[in-house]
This record gives structure tokens, sequence and C-alpha cells, in this order.
């Protein structure tokens, strides 16, 4: 097959690991800068095109796309898909997900367990918001945020208004949500590729910090999820309609609750502390799929 990752930066681990495990099966892979294309859109002949030349046709495209360029990224993927190329995740699914509230909320339609989130733009009444998610402690994130930037514990009432009222003087979107004490810093990644949890890790946040994110120097390990957690993980992806995810669960007193459904999940982490080699599983999977569809 002709396999093509989206993706700014080749040199990083998950790309290099999907490369060589695409290789390792007798494919060719290309790596292309999404930012790089350009795309001619019309119903008779659509393409892509880089650096002067046409881009040939890809059995499958595999989106590593940053955050920070979900809008354009996305409208390159969605070229590929008119192109009949095999998306490992889709552009739809991988925009619902990257809008923390759009994804959140079609969680809850679902019936899966959050954390007590509330949302404004401007309110009137601060400590009706605090109210809502329950009062002090809580977290206040930014809709736009990543890898725990932008996410901020308010231990008081009167941290939470300041915290409030200085992201809203920067005329951000924010989350303010319930903070789960008994989790006590840590949280659960589960790896899910179609419809199995592949591999499952509990990260853990450095002392004195509450965000478990690796990134900011958080620790993990094994763990075995239970029967409850590994389906809310199956819905919460199922839900989105990815068939790639990263879902990182809380364990409340009230159970396993869905923090967030990460599109484009970094395998240096899950790889490293399970010794899995989840790059292989995706391209297997992508192989199984595009057989399926040609029977």
């Amino acid at each position: 097959m002709n396999i093509v990752i989206l993706s700014r930066d080749g040199s990083l681990y998950s790309c290099k690991r999907l490369k060589e495990a695409a290789q390792r099966r007798g494919h060719n892979i290309d790596i292309v800068d999404p930012l790089s294309c350009y795309m001619n859109i019309n119903c008779a002949a659509p393409s892509i095109h880089e650096k002067g030349r046409q881009l040939e046709r890809y059995d499958a495209v595999i989106p590593r796309i940053g955050s920070a360029i979900t809008f354009y990224g996305t409208a390159v993927l969605r070229q590929f898909e008119m192109l009949g190329s095999f998306p490992l995740n889709n552009a739809a699914s991988i925009a619902k997900a990257r809008d923390k509230l759009h994804s959140l909320q079609m969680l809850a339609q679902q019936g899966i367990d959050l954390p007590i989130t509330g949302f404004a733009h401007r309110p009137d009444d601060t400590s009706d918001l605090i109210e809502m998610v329950g009062g002090a402690p809580l977290v206040v994130k930014l809709v736009e945020g990543t890898q725990g930037i932008g996410v901020v514990l308010a231990e008081t009432r009167q941290a939470a208004e300041s915290v409030i009222d200085a992201f809203r003087g920067l005329n951000a979107h924010i989350l303010v949500q319930e903070y789960i004490k008994e989790a006590q810093g840590a949280d659960i990644r589960c790896l899910v590729i179609g419809k199995r949890v592949v591999a499952a890790i509990e990260r853990q946040a450095k002392p004195g910090e509450f965000r478990s994110n690796l990134h900011r120097g958080g620790t993990a390990k094994r763990v075995v999820i239970t029967e409850q957690e590994r389906e809310v993980a199956l819905k919460a992806v199922a839900t989105l309609g990815l068939c790639v995810a990263g879902v990182d669960i809380l364990r409340s007193a009230r159970g396993p609750l869905v923090m967030e459904v990460n599109a484009s999940p970094g395998l240096e982490g899950i790889e490293t502390t399970t010794g899995k080699d989840i790059a292989g599983m995706m391209i297997d999977y992508i192989e199984r799929t595009i057989a399926r569809k040609k029977h």
C-alpha cells in the first residue's frame, strides 16, 4: 500500500514509529506537511499539490495534525478523503474531538459521565458559575488549551473568581470543571484502536502538580482497567466517530469520568510504559479495514 502521514514534523517519535511499522510490513510511506499542501477543489478532477508537484493517490492517510493547524489540516485531510484515501481518523471526527465544548456535549448526550462542567462567554455572575460546578476547589480550562497548557486549579472561591476574570479579560473561551480530589492527581489514558482498548496507563502528576500530562513531568505505569472503564472508553470514541484515540479517564467516587478524547494521541509514553507495538497495531488496523472494504 501507499500510505501518507500528515504531520508538520516527521522527526517526532510517533511519526518515526508509524513509518517504521509501515515499512516493516512492506508499505510505501511518505510524511507530508499539511501546511505545504494546496488543493484543486472541483468535482471532475480534484487534486492535492505540494511544492510544485501533484501528489499521487494514497491508499490510506494517517493524520497527525497539531491543534494549532486543525482548520487547515482537516481541510487537507478532507481532500485526501475526496480522492479515495482511507483516513485513520476522518476530518469530521477530528474536528469534533478538537472542539472541547462540542465533544463534551456529545459525550454527555450519550450518557457518558464527565466532571461537572460549566461554560460561559461572559457570565454576569461569576459566583453562580462557580456554584454550578460545586464550588471551589475547581479547575479552569482554556477551551483551546492542550497538554495541560491553559489549565489552572483554583483552590478557593477568591482564586477561582480571579482566574475566571483574568481569562475573561483575554476574551478567551473557558470551561469551569469540578475538581476530582479522590483522583489524587492521576488519570487513566486508554488507547483505543477500532473497537478495542489495546493499552492503558496510569499517569501521575509530579508532587505539587495536579496535571498528569507526561509533557509536564508526570510519570506513567501500566494499569489494569475495569470493564466499566473499558466500556466508557469505547463508547466515547464511538460517539465522536473516531477509529484511533486516547481517552483520558478520572477514577472518581461515582465511577469513571471522561475528561477528554484525544484524536491524535502521542505514542511515546504509552509504548515505552507498556512495551506494546501500538504503531504496528495502527498499521494492522489500516490493512484489515482496507482489505474488508475490497470484499
